[in-house]
């Protein structure tokens, strides 16, 4: 607490007028990292109509976000304290939370049902999560993050693709 308090500029009373606990503070801050991997993935999403570039997007911002220099990924991929029930509520949510966005914009362009787009969201988000936080441990030796993410929304895109468009568009490579 007295490293956050330096940090923040504060002392330790005055971060405590904020915060009860340690918890309190992990859960306010896992909050806003939660906040942040939502409005990468809503910018990826809405960056583009044409879907290839919405995963190679994607994968990109999930590759930023644990590239980010001060490692906060990790609260919400790598939780010491997974095991209380209010942090492991919130990772869920998380995980549930993007995968549900994604999922939506698989629903709105196949004829394919709420269970099997929430699946395919899912496993999107899984593929994103295990590639990037593999990538950032150096797993997959030196690469380049840009390299990494279209190397992983590649593998992504051949398999969503797969999918046929319910409406695909005149000008939409889809549409063939």
């Amino acid at each position: 607490m007295e490293e956050i308090a330096d940090g923040a500029g504060v002392t330790k009373p005055v971060l405590y007028q904020h915060f009860d606990s340690k918890l309190d503070l992990y859960l306010a801050v896992l909050d806003t990292t939660i906040d942040e991997l939502l409005t990468a993935t809503d910018i990826a999403l809405r960056s583009t109509s044409d879907n290839k570039l919405r995963v190679q997007q994607t994968m990109r911002a999930y590759f930023a976000f644990v590239d980010s220099t001060d490692g906060i990924y990790r609260l919400l991929f790598e939780s010491d304290i997974i095991g209380n029930d209010d942090v492991r509520i919130r990772v869920d949510r998380a995980h549930a939370e993007v995968a549900r966005r994604i999922a939506a914009v698989i629903a709105e362009d196949t004829d394919l049902g709420e269970s099997e787009t929430l699946l395919l969201g899912s496993a999107l988000q899984g593929l994103a999560q295990v590639a990037a936080t593999r990538w950032i441990r150096g797993h997959a030796g030196p690469m380049d993050r840009d390299e990494a993410a279209d190397l992983v929304a590649a593998l992504a895109w051949r398999g969503i693709r797969g999918f046929p468009l319910s409406h695909p568009r005149e000008d939409s490579p889809d549409a063939s």
